[in-house]
């Protein structure tokens, strides 16, 4: 289990890596490098849409990957996936700027972003899968929660890469081509993440399945459509709130408020670091308390802490700054410890790489592709406290903890082949 974990742990680390170091230098840089004719506000918006297209692929990833892990098995996704990711990504660093190519740059750029989004969407369904169909009932949570450790390593690591160099060089080299440089250390990186998942062994439950679904998403959608729409809305709060925190904020902070690119990276990587820390401990509760209950209380939370995050944040102060996001991320993390066990244990295993993986990038779609955009509008029309951004979360936050309220418990129910997955609760 230790060395599957940990083969989960680091390709997924990997794969978030690729994600998110488009998501930071669309927050710093690629509005003037591939939209120069728009201003300020409308260029940062068009980063920012760009960046959303990732996440409008990973649904169609978690489809086309979901049938592959539900035919052919968890681990053949794991390699594929993290093969297109990685590609995109040095892709994405090879690309012309707007000054050179014209408008075949943001082109370019749109292209390769929906490719990221797509092998990210099949990612973290044969991660978490893989770990989830290996772990001992009474561990589960405690297991599964290594691939969710993953997407912190990733951001920080990215993350650290574009502060190194924010702080090594000067604005000019950094827009000319130091940008670039963590997009092409995903190559080296995706070839590490191929060595180490190719000993992998495939998911004992999965051989164990007789009938394999023969299209897996029809069944989804015929039998498990209300579960998939339960799912996405409850983690649509996880991830507008995530990336409120790690891109708007970046691009809301040095633009509006004048604080250095270096202090919002360090305080960001701060947040992210108790993130990865407390998902393991979080998760051991999770095994003996339940998953509803965290996901309940982490939610609720963060419906309290919005406005306080939002006037934490617009004060410019880097200890206050960080207090916010602290917070912020202490009850994200109550809810995002367990995903990766909860998931799993609602959908039946014939359909379960399509069913999780669909659900879990939906509510990316919803709480992730849009909310950088939302944020930086009503940012633009609030005065020195964005309040909008707010109540903009808190509403998420409320839409999120009535889907977790709908959706029932299941620990410790087995992840078996034969036994049915828990009904949704009433809508």
């Amino acid at each position: 289990m230790l060395r599957l974990a940990a083969a989960s742990l680091v390709g997924t680390a990997i794969e978030f890596y690729d994600f998110f170091v488009y998501g930071t230098a669309a927050a710093l840089v690629l509005g003037p490098l591939f939209f120069p004719t728009f201003s300020p506000l409308a260029g940062t918006l068009a980063a920012f849409g760009t960046f959303g297209i990732g996440f409008i692929a990973r649904p169609l990833g978690s489809v086309l990957f979901g049938h592959i892990g539900d035919r052919r098995g968890r681990r053949p996704v794991l390699v594929a996936s993290l093969m297109l990711t990685g590609a995109a990504t040095v892709a994405v660093g090879c690309v012309p700027t707007f000054g050179t190519i014209g408008m075949a740059a943001p082109v370019l750029l749109l292209v390769l972003r929906f490719l990221q989004g797509l092998g990210l969407g099949g990612e973290w369904g044969g991660a978490v899968l893989l770990t989830a169909e290996h772990a001992p009932d009474g561990r589960r949570a405690l297991w599964s929660s290594f691939p969710q450790v993953g997407p912190s390593l990733g951001f920080l690591l990215a993350n650290g890469v574009m502060l190194g160099l924010s702080a090594t060089l000067s604005d000019a080299q950094f827009a000319s081509w130091g940008w670039r440089i963590p997009f092409w250390g995903a190559g080296v990186l995706a070839l590490a993440g191929l060595w180490l998942r190719g000993s992998l062994a495939e998911s004992p439950l999965f051989l164990e399945i007789d009938d394999h679904a023969r299209v897996p998403l029809a069944e989804v959608v015929r039998g498990h459509w209300r579960l998939v729409l339960l799912t996405a809305g409850a983690l649509a709060v996880g991830y507008a709130v995530f990336y409120t925190m790690t891109t708007w904020s970046l691009a809301y902070a040095t633009e509006r408020l004048g604080v250095s690119r270096t202090v919002m990276l360090a305080c960001v990587m701060a947040t992210v670091v108790v993130q990865g820390a407390l998902t393991p401990l979080l998760a051991v509760l999770g095994d003996r308390c339940g998953r509803r209950p965290l996901c309940l209380t982490g939610c609720a939370a963060t419906a309290l802490w919005m406005f306080p995050m939002v006037a934490l944040l617009s004060t410019g102060e880097p200890p206050l700054m960080l207090l916010g996001f602290l917070g912020a991320m202490l009850a994200l993390v109550t809810m995002f410890a367990v995903i990766a066990a909860y998931l799993p244990e609602l959908y039946e295993p014939r359909v379960r790489c399509t069913g999780a993986a669909v659900g879990y990038n939906l509510g990316g779609v919803l709480g992730g592709a849009l909310t950088p955009i939302v944020a930086t509008a009503l940012a633009e029309q609030g005065g020195r406290v964005p309040w909008g951004v707010g109540a903009y979360l808190t509403a998420v936050a409320l839409l999120s903890l009535g889907c977790f309220a709908l959706l029932p418990e299941t620990r410790p129910v087995p992840v078996t082949v034969t036994e049915p997955a828990p009904a949704p609760g009433p809508i």
